[in-house]
C-alpha cells in the first residue's frame, strides 16, 4: 500500500476519495486550510493525517511545492490547482520524488463540444480564464510526462454533483430556487431551445477514477481520462425529468437566449452562456477500458440525490 497526500482533501471530490483510499489500505494525508470539515462523515478519517497549509501564501513564498515534497509521499493527488504557475511548482518540486501525481483538471478544457461524445483526444480550443489555464496545465504536465517520464495521470471532471451542495440545474446555473420552481410545477423558462448539454458527475464517481489511475499506473500515466456521468443531459430533457421525478408534468417555455439573459440575474445568464456555450458532452471510453471505470450515478441519479439534501436543508421548497 502507498502513502497519498490528497490537496484539498475536505472538498467535493476528497470527501469520497479520502474514505476510499483509507478503506483501501493506504496511508492517507490531507492537506486543506483547515477552514472546511468534508461533506460526509465517515470513520475513515480518523485514520487520516491531517496537515494545514495555505497554498496560496505558501505559493507566494514558492515554499508550497518542496512542503508537499518533504512529506514524503509516494502519490499526490492534487484536486485543486488551477493556475499554471500553481502546476509548475508543484511538479518541479515533485519530479524524481513521487511515483505518481494526479491531477484534476476539467472537461472545459475543449471548449466547445465539436464531435460528441468527445473523446479525450480531441483538439481543444479552449476558452475563459479558467479552461485556457486547465489546457495549459494539461500540456505541460503530460509533456513532461513525454519527454522526461514524469510520472502523472490527469482526470477531468464534468459538472460535480453531490450532498451538501447546490448542484448544476436545468436553467444551466447554480440557484436551488429553480428547483422549488419545477417542484411546484411552475412555468420554467429555458433558453433557446433548450437543447443545449451539460454533463454531471457525482463526486464519488469522480474518486473512482482517480482510484482507477492509482489501481492501474502502468496506462495510466501519461495519460488524460475524463470523469463524467454515462451520458450528458439536454437542458430540455433535464428539466422535464426533474419535473416528473416531483410528480408534476413539464411546464416550460422557450425563449431566445438574449431575451431569456434579460429576464434573468445577471451573475446566473453569466453562469448559464458560460456552460451551453460548450455544452460539454464526453466520452468515458477510455476511463472504462483502461481502468474499468463503471459510475455508479447517472446524471439524474446524482442530481437528484443532491436535491434530496437540498429539500432536508431547506433550500428547496416543495410547496
Amino acid at each position: 500500500m502507498s502513502k497519498i497526500v490528497v490537496i484539498g482533501a475536505t472538498g467535493h471530490i476528497g470527501t469520497y476519495l479520502v474514505p476510499r483510499l483509507v478503506q483501501a489500505g493506504h496511508e492517507v494525508v490531507a492537506v486543506s486550510r483547515g477552514a472546511a470539515k468534508p461533506y460526509r462523515s465517515s470513520p475513515a478519517w480518523d485514520q487520516v493525517e491531517r496537515v494545514e497549509f495555505d497554498r496560496q501564501t505558501q505559493e507566494a513564498a514558492g515554499t508550497f511545492g518542496q512542503a508537499i515534497a518533504i512529506i514524503g509521499a509516494d502519490i499526490v493527488v492534487d484536486l485543486i490547482c488551477f493556475t499554471p504557475a500553481s502546476s509548475t511548482q508543484l511538479a518541479d518540486a515533485l519530479e524524481g520524488n513521487v511515483d505518481q501525481l494526479i491531477h484534476i483538471g476539467t472537461i472545459w478544457t475543449h471548449g466547445a463540444s465539436e464531435v460528441v461524445p468527445t473523446p479525450e483526444s480531441a483538439v481543444k480550443r479552449p476558452f475563459g480564464e479558467y479552461g485556457i489555464n486547465k489546457a495549459a496545465i494539461e500540456k505541460d504536465l503530460l509533456q513532461r510526462a513525454r519527454r522526461r517520464g514524469f510520472p502523472v495521470s490527469i482526470v477531468h471532471p464534468g459538472h460535480i454533483v453531490g450532498p451538501g451542495w447546490a448542484p448544476l440545474n436545468p436553467a444551466g446555473h447554480f440557484n436551488p430556487t429553480v428547483f422549488s420552481t419545477i417542484a411546484q410545477g411552475r412555468p420554467l423558462a429555458l433558453p433557446n431551445f433548450g437543447l443545449e448539454t451539460v454533463h454531471h458527475v457525482h463526486a464519488d464517481d469522480v474518486a473512482q477514477v482517480i482510484i482507477g489511475a492509482i489501481n492501474n499506473p502502468g496506462v495510466a500515466i501519461g495519460e488524460s481520462f475524463h470523469a463524467v456521468s454515462s451520458g450528458a443531459l439536454t437542458l430540455r430533457y433535464y428539466a422535464e425529468a426533474m419535473y416528473r421525478w416531483f410528480g408534476k408534468e413539464p411546464n416550460l417555455s422557450f425563449v431566445p437566449f438574449d431575451q431569456w439573459a434579460a429576464e434573468q440575474d445577471e451573475a446566473e445568464a453569466k453562469a448559464t452562456w458560460e456552460h451551453i456555450a460548450r455544452s460539454p458532452n464526453c466520452s468515458i471510453d477510455k476511463a472504462r477500458r483502461l481502468l474499468g471505470y463503471q459510475p455508479r450515478y447517472t446524471s439524474l441519479e446524482a442530481v437528484q440525490e443532491a436535491v434530496e439534501w437540498l429539500i432536508e436543508d431547506g433550500q428547496v421548497q416543495l410547496s
